[in-house]
């Protein structure tokens, strides 16, 4: 039997080549980038987001569109149902009411001119549901923003400063959380409404007063956690200062926690405002918060039942968005959490 020779060129190395050893075959992500894959594979958090943006949005120019202000009165054309342009065949925004079985145009009934459109209707005042809204909706949002501020101010910098000292000035510090948190708010709020005049501001000094005492406790927990581990320690071998461990290398590690714990106090901040105004401790007229607009709706809800209507539907948008939206960082800032 012949010998077949077989060329050298049919033949590959089985090892690879050395520069290839190391190769990254994927480009590397920063934890950031990472998070944002995983939240959006998170559609209902997507969507979360993009329904806040409209709502925020609608917050700014929605009581600039509408032609009138949150605080105009015009008595004539008070109690008005909806009516929207191109929707006058359409029920509900027909500006028609049920009014003793009957369905009657309370327009006409008023000798409201017909170019005269109220899209959620009017209050009892006259004064513009639509524009209403979402004045009290900016003034909800701001509230939630300032009580979340001061998470990151007061609780993130107490809760740091109290797991890494430990010994007994984390004693003392516990303990004035403890007596802090034993407080009720609502006591808190009646407090600040007899030394300050009601309005936004002693509501907001209420809600900051103890809104960042949870924001402590969760940030001293994961401090307590990390400050032994070794890149602290590391730190701490090569001369570095306890403000810069703690901003430096601590802070960073905390980021995750502290993102989902605001997005959890903002609505938290909107519903105690919003039952806030609902026991008429809130906003004082003719200002208006989507607390105070529902207190108002709900004393005609069998006569004007869209007062009440379109403020709760904003406040339960507003809420379920956040909680979403909060749901879904907390799984792309720590996966190990979903179980």
């Amino acid at each position: 039997m012949s010998e077949q020779k077989i060329s050298k060129e049919l033949f590959q190395p089985a090892q690879m080549k050395a520069s290839e050893h190391e190769k990254i075959t994927r480009p590397s992500l920063t934890f950031m980038q990472d998070s944002w894959i995983r939240i959006r594979k998170n559609k209902a958090a997507l969507v979360s987001i993009i329904v806040l943006g409209l709502i925020v949005i609608m917050a700014f120019i929605g009581p600039l569109i509408s032609g009138y202000t949150f605080e105009e009165q015009n008595t004539p054309q008070a109690s008005l149902p909806p009516k929207v342009q191109g929707f006058e065949n359409m029920p509900f925004w027909n500006g028609k009411q049920n009014i003793g079985g009957e369905e009657v145009d309370v327009y006409k009934q008023k000798n409201v001119p017909e170019d005269t459109y109220y899209w959620f209707g009017s209050d009892t005042l006259g004064r513009d549901q639509f524009t209403r809204v979402w004045k009290g909706t900016q003034i909800s949002l701001f509230i939630g923003l300032v009580a979340a501020f001061f998470d990151l101010i007061v609780g993130v910098t107490y809760g740091m400063i109290s797991g890494f000292s430990g010994g007994r000035v984390d004693n003392v510090m516990q303990r004035i959380l403890e007596v802090a948190s034993a407080i009720p708010n609502l006591v808190v709020v009646i407090l600040m409404l007899l030394v300050l005049d009601p309005g936004i501001m002693s509501i907001i000094i209420a809600i900051a007063m103890t809104s960042w005492i949870t924001m402590a406790r969760v940030v001293r927990g994961q401090v307590l956690k990390l400050k032994d581990q070794e890149f602290v320690l590391a730190s701490k071998t090569l001369g570095g200062s306890t403000p810069s461990i703690l901003f430096k290398h601590l802070l960073p590690n905390l980021s995750g926690v502290i993102i989902i714990n605001v997005m959890f106090s903002i609505p938290s901040a909107i519903f105690f405002e919003a039952f806030l105004g609902f026991i008429g401790l809130g906003i004082p007229a003719p200002m208006a918060s989507l607390g105070t607009l529902i207190s108002e709706g709900y004393k005609t809800l069998q006569v004007l039942p869209y007062m009440v209507l379109y403020p709760t539907l904003v406040l339960c948008i507003i809420m379920i968005a956040f909680n979403l939206i909060a749901d879904g960082l907390r799984d792309a800032f720590d996966p190990k959490m979903r179980d």
